[in-house]
């Protein structure tokens, strides 16, 4: 193991014009927007029972559908 210097001078580098994007501190969090009286429509458990029923509404659309382009189709 031989132990030797490296040759080279560091390289000094300018600072950037503009800070890195990256490295800023966050934008602070505004909470501006005020809740309804009906806060509890609002709920993530309410979208999710209101998504549910859609999609069981949906679903029985389309076996509608379905039964009923059969009836026409076989008879």
């Amino acid at each position: 193991m031989s132990k030797s210097t490296p040759n080279k001078k560091t390289v000094e580098l300018q600072p950037a014009a503009r800070p890195s994007r990256i490295r800023r501190e966050p934008r602070p969090i505004v909470h501006d927007t005020q809740l309804s009286r009906d806060a509890w429509w609002e709920s993530r458990e309410w979208e999710i029972r209101l998504a549910i029923v859609g999609i069981s509404f949906f679903a029985l659309a389309i076996t509608a559908l379905v039964i009923d382009l059969g009836h026409l189709l076989i008879g």
